[in-house]
């Protein structure tokens, strides 16, 4: 009777498995459409993109001005500019900058509370036609000198 029993549940399960239809439809992935590249788009040309510090004591603040031109035909729109941590804020223009114009991007690096090496970027993110850029503060934070502390004199 068991094998009865197992005989005809081997046979539906290869029924069933052979009742699949052979003939899978497999979504074909969508490729993403460029956009048509615009000869006209406005681009972000930087003196330096990495600007190295040298050593600081730590707790020191360090500025740079990057700057750049727009060497596109197009104004350049930065939408937005963010540091790496909050230790590094961006200062940059809201206002459109027209073709064959110069502006800076302000960067500030607070070493409080950091160490050693540091490679800090902010990521600049606007319509140029490289996308997004990213610029460096590189350079050494030195931690502060200790503390001398006022030997207590002895009364006598």
């Amino acid at each position: 009777m068991k094998k009865s029993i197992l005989s005809i549940s081997l046979f539906l399960f290869i029924a069933a498995v052979n009742a699949q239809d052979s003939k899978t439809i497999t979504p074909v992935p969508a490729t993403p459409v460029a956009a048509p590249e615009n000869k006209n788009a406005p681009d972000m040309k930087f003196d330096i993109e990495s600007y190295d510090f040298g050593t600081i004591k730590q707790g020191d603040k360090v500025t740079h001005d990057f700057e750049f031109v727009n060497t596109g035909k197009e104004p350049l729109i930065i939408s937005e500019a963010h540091g790496s941590c909050g230790c590094t804020v961006p200062q940059w223009p809201k206002e459109p900058v027209a073709k064959g114009s110069k502006a800076l991007i302000h960067v500030e690096f607070n070493s409080t509370g950091k160490m050693g090496m540091q490679d800090k970027t902010v990521t600049i993110t606007s319509n140029a036609k490289t996308g997004q850029k990213v610029l460096h503060l590189k350079g050494n934070v030195e931690a502060p000198p200790p503390a001398t502390e006022a030997q207590p004199t002895e009364k006598k």
